[in-house]
């Protein structure tokens, strides 16, 4: 884990000049020994903080280029497809929520697919739904929301506060009545409100967790910095959807984002201080455990998963 940066200057870099680069050190897991390690939850340490990604589904998709590839032509795509052995026309698709837990809170940031997935996953970390203190929507799409209530509309979470940024929250409940999206947000996440707390850009969540905007997959998408006993990692969200063409090429519009111009710009911007700054990430779509680095490579950038070797 890197990282000898303060909150305050990886806001900073956000918005200004990029960080120098300093000495990483490695990303930690939680716990070592024989023991076989679940399937669904990883653990790794963030200073004082244990941090665990949280495998809630995962499922295989067609027409790649199509999802990743706008603006791109057949060629260059096959092209960064072929450099990475994969293939250009299929991809599997990871939603892995993210668990922190600081001692005296645990913060659940999204909720996966369905209530099922989110739940046996949190089994897996050893955790029951109803000690999660505080949800944290990074936006409103339905891999993120879906897991706030049961089939039956029973609220999975039911201790826990909520938060997410208000132009988020304002967009989707102001979609008119029969809007997919709309609905589902109205559904899921306005009988909560009253248990909602709004942030902004630079925004808290609790002591350590600093809200970062990253507009433009959704009008209110934020990004997370978890920062612990010096040490740091940034919790992206969607800012990337795929491990290899978004960082490849931020440029390349992906069709999931609502404000495509935005969101690119977004991803270059967050990818270029992760790369200055050695900073770690957590990726919601990333293959999990969806921890990793990022480099720059030419014009762009390339995703290096967290070894074996830090994974314990």
């Amino acid at each position: 884990m890197t990282l000898n940066l303060t909150r305050r200057a990886a806001l900073a870099g956000v918005t200004a000049a990029p960080f120098a680069a300093s000495v990483a050190s490695p990303l930690r897991a939680a716990g070592h020994g024989d023991a076989p390690k679940p399937l669904h939850a990883r653990a790794f340490k963030v200073g004082d903080y244990t941090v665990h990604s949280l495998l809630a589904g995962t499922t295989a998709r067609d027409g790649v280029q199509d999802i990743f590839g706008g603006g791109a032509t057949d060629e260059a795509f096959a092209g960064v497809a072929a450099e990475n052995f994969i293939p250009p026309d299929t991809a599997q698709f990871y939603f892995t929520p993210t668990l922190v837990d600081t001692g005296s809170q645990k913060i659940l940031f999204d909720t996966g697919l369905n209530a099922g997935g989110i739940t046996a996953a949190l089994a897996d970390a050893g955790v029951v739904p109803e000690e999660i203190d505080v949800v944290v929507l990074t936006h409103m799409h339905g891999d993120h929301i879906g897991g706030m209530t049961a089939d039956d509309g029973a609220v999975t979470f039911a201790n826990a506060r909520y938060v997410t940024a208000a132009r988020e929250y304002d967009h989707w409940t102001g979609l008119p009545e029969g809007n997919g999206g709309g609905d589902r947000v109205r559904a899921s996440v306005s009988p909560q409100a009253e248990k909602m707390t709004f942030i902004e850009d630079g925004g808290t969540v609790a002591s350590g967790v600093t809200g970062m905007a990253a507009f433009g997959h959704t009008p209110g998408h934020m990004v997370y910095m978890i920062e612990s006993g010096g040490q740091q990692l940034l919790l992206t969200a969607d800012l990337a959807n795929h491990y290899v063409f978004p960082f490849a090429h931020p440029e390349w519009q992906t069709s999931f984002d609502t404000d495509k111009d935005a969101a690119s710009a977004s991803r270059r911007r967050v990818l270029e201080m992760l790369a200055d700054s050695r900073v770690p990430m957590i990726g919601y779509h990333m293959p999990f455990p969806a921890a990793g680095f990022v480099e720059k490579r030419g014009e762009g950038f390339r995703f290096v998963p967290v070894s074996y070797q830090m994974m314990g």
